[in-house]
């Protein structure tokens, strides 16, 4: 007998909550549908603040500060890598149409680990940012305004 209980409270741990449902099918009610969301990601998340799921903040540096002192919260930039290469530079399109979110005031005296040029945040979908970050790392950046 305590064989028989122990498989029984198993078996309901087991089922957890989809058992009251198959009570309520038993006694001739219908299963209600299932929960639906129209995302996973939560109305709090930072994206729905962007207006689009996927859609995050990007802190990009740009190579001239005084570029970045032309742009305003809600812009819309295309940034460009330039890579030096043995052969010469190249350029290329990293993001198109990104929306700056915020432009940062320089904080005094961080020359020595921020580098040069200047800090921008940008909305971008989350592909756009790990190619920006990606840039970031091997690559002077620059925008251009829209």
């Amino acid at each position: 007998m305590a064989v028989g209980l122990a498989v029984t409270a198993a078996a309901l741990v087991a089922t957890g909550p989809a058992a009251p449902r198959e009570a309520d099918r038993v006694r001739g009610h219908p299963p209600g549908p299932p929960p639906t969301r129209a995302s996973s990601v939560p109305d709090s998340h930072p994206a729905h603040a962007h207006g689009a799921v996927g859609t995050v903040t990007a802190p990009v540096r740009i190579a001239d500060a005084a570029t970045v002192r032309l742009l305003r919260p809600g812009d819309r930039v295309d940034v460009i890598a330039a890579e030096e290469t043995a052969t010469g530079g190249t350029a290329r399109v990293v993001a198109r149409g990104a929306r700056v979110a915020d432009v940062p005031e320089p904080v005094e005296g961080a020359d020595g680990a921020g580098g040069s040029g200047a800090l921008v945040v940008l909305s971008v979908p989350r592909a756009a940012a790990a190619r920006l970050a990606g840039a970031g790392a091997t690559a002077q950046l620059a925008v251009t305004l829209w």
